[in-house]
């Protein structure tokens, strides 16, 4: 098959381990963890503790995400480390500006968006740490290290980092503390220089020494709190209650296979298999990769459901998520169409068979975008995903679990893991799964052609098309579609792929600085004598 796309980058294999992150520190902080004895969930925690230093504009420890794990005995465990609503927080704190399908979030002075208002109680680290002492291998302190050093010692501006803080710049302006590290002398850090982040190293030290406590009722607690008094609604009380949650996994099939993702409030594992249920009874591969009639399938199975994620999603204590019915094959057909954007990912496994698949951020690129003086930590936004409007399936309620778009999947063929993926984007991440998952399985891409491929977009109002999709836009026009063309769809995709042999693979996609470390070899074989 003749693909409309050439990658950009290389894989790598190994039988010892594999780590793919989206920045390289990020991925040999988790590949030391390995190096030194550690699992696959020590590799994740370290090199999601060093992302926060690396991507700052992406993922916090005052952030929130889930975590998929697949662990040595073939059980799935979900960590939900999901931010939620303070105790203070109202379903018309808000004031909305638009009804429109693509600016139902925005509302009055983008109070959900920047500043305290926009901040709701982390879960980050409180996931973290919980992951990594009932099923890590190393003293919490290891697993803190690799991060204190980036932060303490610097590291290298990348393009990627520049551009994000060029996006951004008005808002980090506006904060003093965003501006002085990240605009030294009034311009953006330029690629290629030196950030270090000093007080962000302080702060990584008393979480190595306190754990999460530091921030769950400790003193970066009470910074936290007292920085967001004036106009945000968490408190210290919120941030010492704040819980991480154990979820099962939810499963489906498709085509012989088994698709594994997290449960509500994640929209991902009840909807990629409702997309997926939708497009089983067509013949995607022989239709084929980037045809309009394929791509117009896939479009009206996203905007379904988008329909039914915004009809009933979201945190299962407070809606009534009908996960049995959206995830059948009999409301598949009944849906089925008929044809006339800020994150970091982690995915790591390990020669154990622990396999890691873990999206986390502070929500929006730089989150809240200010930072709290003398810590270090940029709080996340994650206001901005509840619906503004009360009486709604996604409306804000005290201590309702934030929605999530996030999509750490795995796919398994006769009980043995296949795949596991995931990446940033917003509410383009498990429209943009599915797709990954379409091209692993029906159109039999090679894993880093499956994460770099080009990716469409829809909820329901427009059509987003990445640039080597540009040359179906007139087809796609002519099916109806309001096309717009884009840069990227999401954000930069990562996977693991598993050989019968034991050898894994791990790939990253170029919409990001997406780095994988393979570990091959291993320890001498037992009773070898040394000779001088």
């Amino acid at each position: 098959m003749t693909l409309p796309f050439t990658c950009e980058k290389r894989p790598a294999s190994g039988s010892r381990g594999v780590v793919v992150t989206n920045a390289p520190l990020g991925t040999a902080a988790g590949a030391e963890m390995l190096a030194v004895g550690g699992n696959a969930v020590d590799a994740a925690v370290a090199a999601l503790l060093t992302l926060t230093v690396v991507e700052p504009m992406m993922v916090g420890i005052a952030g929130g995400g889930i975590a998929h794990l697949r662990l040595a005995d073939g059980r799935h465990v979900v960590i939900d480390a999901l931010s939620v609503a303070g105790q203070g927080a109202r379903a018309d704190m808000f004031t909305p500006v638009s009804d429109q399908p693509d600016a139902w979030m925005e509302v009055e002075g983008r109070r959900n968006r920047i500043g305290p208002s926009a901040v709701a109680v982390p879960g980050n680290l409180r996931g973290w740490f919980l992951m990594q002492r009932q099923y890590g291998r190393l003293p919490w302190a290891d697993v803190v290290d690799p991060a204190i050093r980036a932060a303490a010692r610097g590291f290298t501006v990348s393009p990627y980092l520049h551009g994000a803080i060029r996006e951004h710049e008005d808002d980090l302006r506006a904060d003093p503390e965003m501006a002085r590290l990240f605009l030294p002398d009034g311009a953006p850090l330029a690629p290629g220089g030196r950030l270090v982040m000093g007080d962000y190293a302080a702060s990584l030290r008393l979480i190595q020494q306190q754990g999460d406590s530091a921030l769950h009722g400790g003193d970066l607690g009470r910074a936290l709190a007292d920085r967001l008094a004036d106009a945000g609604h968490v408190t210290l009380a919120d941030l010492t209650a704040a819980r991480a949650v154990e979820r099962q996994a939810i499963t489906g099939t498709y085509r012989g296979h088994t698709i594994v993702g997290p449960p509500p409030p994640a929209s991902s594992g009840v909807h990629v298999v409702q997309m997926l249920n939708m497009l089983e009874p067509h013949d995607l591969r022989g239709m084929g990769f980037a045809n309009p009639d394929t791509m117009d399938l896939m479009a009206r199975a996203i905007a379904l459901a988008f329909e039914d994620r915004r009809a009933a999603s979201g945190d299962p204590d407070f809606v009534d998520v009908p996960v049995d019915r959206f995830t059948s094959k009999d409301y598949a057909r009944q849906r089925m169409p008929h044809e006339s954007r800020d994150t970091t990912h982690v995915t790591v496994a390990d020669a154990d068979g622990i396999i890691v698949s873990a999206t986390h951020t502070i929500n929006g690129l730089w989150g809240a975008c200010f930072m709290v003086p003398g810590t270090g930590i940029i709080p996340n936004n994650y206001m901005l995903n509840y619906d503004p409007r009360p009486g709604r399936a996604l409306s804000i309620a005290p201590g309702k679990r934030v929605p999530t778009s996030m999509a750490p999947m795995m796919v398994l063929r006769d009980g043995a893991p296949l795949y596991a993926l995931g990446l940033p984007g917003g509410v383009r991440i498990f429209p943009s799964a599915m797709q990954a998952i379409v091209n692993l399985i029906d159109h039999r891409m090679t894993l880093q052609q499956a994460v770099e491929a080009p990716r469409l977009w829809t909820e329901g109002a427009h059509l987003e098309l990445e640039p080597s999709l540009a040359a179906q836009a007139g087809a796609m026009r002519a099916r109806g579609h309001d096309v717009r063309l884009v840069k990227t769809i999401g954000g930069g995709m990562n996977a693991i792929g598993f050989a019968p042999d034991g050898t894994m693979t791990g790939a990253a996609c170029w919409r990001a600085d997406g780095t994988v470390m393979a570990q091959g070899g291993g320890l001498a074989r037992p009773g070898i004598r040394f000779v001088i």
